[in-house]
């Protein structure tokens, strides 16, 4: 008997889309499945939409969110959900044929302690943006080779809807626990935190669609200041030896941003950048330096927040010449 597996799928307002979404979920060739939506206090025709399906096809369950907003309603459909797997999926989006079959054969095969993963492609009606390609292509890169917890602290390196994991494990990493946004990057640490082992993939098994209104454009929760709060919160918690001494590059907005943030929480560091014009000065009150000083630092850890692809390869050479190690000596912020 093939385990059941829960999929957890939070609706708002995409009604339009939903259809779409459904079919392909039920053209899945793997048919132990269940589907837990929850509708978010929709306002169009989504709730109706989706209780139609539940009555032609029992394996869908509508239940409406206990709270408002994406975790209370992922908090929600995982209390209803019965299954051993358990996988996200979004409302607006597409699964590829097979990709259920193919996860949760990837992750039986290799037990608990483990991701199972998916390449995902972007599509949308007026095309995709530059920087939503870049990020496809460095996400996918990842997931081919399951080595996504490398780079956690750039971006979220878990795709949102395209994971599939144990219940016991989701559960043991407290996935959902806290009203911590953006909850996917939040999950990503979790799993992190957990020593959650990530599959790598080669097949493209989620079709993220892009249009204006996706919560990830419109809501606040997903501003850039949420995601350096992230990084920065577990960074202190998981990655950061207070022995040693802390130095930060770049005095753009991210880094100024993480040099407030770790001056208000009480620790000590250093600031490092090469504009001649900053060399010297004081931001938030922290003195400007040059980075060759870091060859007087005894064994430093970096954060490193400069955005230019160009000056992150300099850095990383000049840190590589150093014998620092990614992860654990120098961590890419951005």
């Amino acid at each position: 008997m093939k385990p059941l597996l829960s999929l957890l799928m939070p609706f708002k307002n995409t009604a339009r889309f939903l259809p779409e979404c459904l079919e392909s979920i039920c053209q899945q060739d793997y048919e132990n499945w269940e589907l837990i939506a929850v509708d978010d206090h929709s306002t169009d025709q989504s709730r109706a939409l989706m209780q139609d399906w539940a009555l032609r096809d029992p394996r869908i369950r509508v239940t409406p969110n206990l709270g408002t907003g994406i975790i209370p309603a992922l908090r929600t459909a995982l209390a209803e959900s019965r299954g051993l797997l358990i996988s996200r999926m979004d409302s607006d989006d597409r699964m590829a044929p097979g990709r259920l079959q193919a996860m949760t054969r990837q992750l039986l095969e290799n037990g608990k302690g483990h991701i199972a993963l998916g390449l995902v492609r972007y599509f949308s009606h007026r095309g995709i943006s530059d920087g939503y390609a870049r990020y496809e292509r460095w996400l996918n890169q990842l997931t081919r080779f399951g080595s996504n917890f490398n780079e956690i602290y750039k971006e979220c390196v878990i795709p949102s809807p395209c994971w599939m994991v144990f219940r016991e494990d989701l559960e043991r990493c407290e996935g959902f626990r806290l009203n911590r946004y953006p909850e996917d990057y939040d999950l990503c640490f979790r799993f992190y935190q957990g020593g959650m082992k990530c599959l790598p993939s080669s097949q493209i098994w989620h079709y993220w669609r892009d249009y204006d209104h996706r919560t990830s454009r419109t809501s606040e929760h997903y501003a850039q200041n949420y995601f350096l709060d992230i990084k920065l919160h577990y960074f202190l918690k998981l990655d950061r030896n207070p022995s040693r001494p802390l130095v930060i590059w770049g005095a753009g907005f991210k880094g100024k941003t993480i040099a407030k943030n770790l001056k208000a929480k009480g620790h000590p560091f250093r600031w490092f950048c090469d504009n001649p014009k900053k060399i010297g000065k004081k931001i938030h009150g922290i003195r400007m330096e040059h980075y060759s000083v870091m060859n007087s630092l005894p064994r430093p850890q970096s954060i490193i927040t400069v955005a230019n692809e160009g000056a992150q390869t300099e850095i990383r050479e000049f840190l590589h010449k150093e014998g620092a190690i990614p992860m654990e000596d120098y961590f890419f912020f951005c």
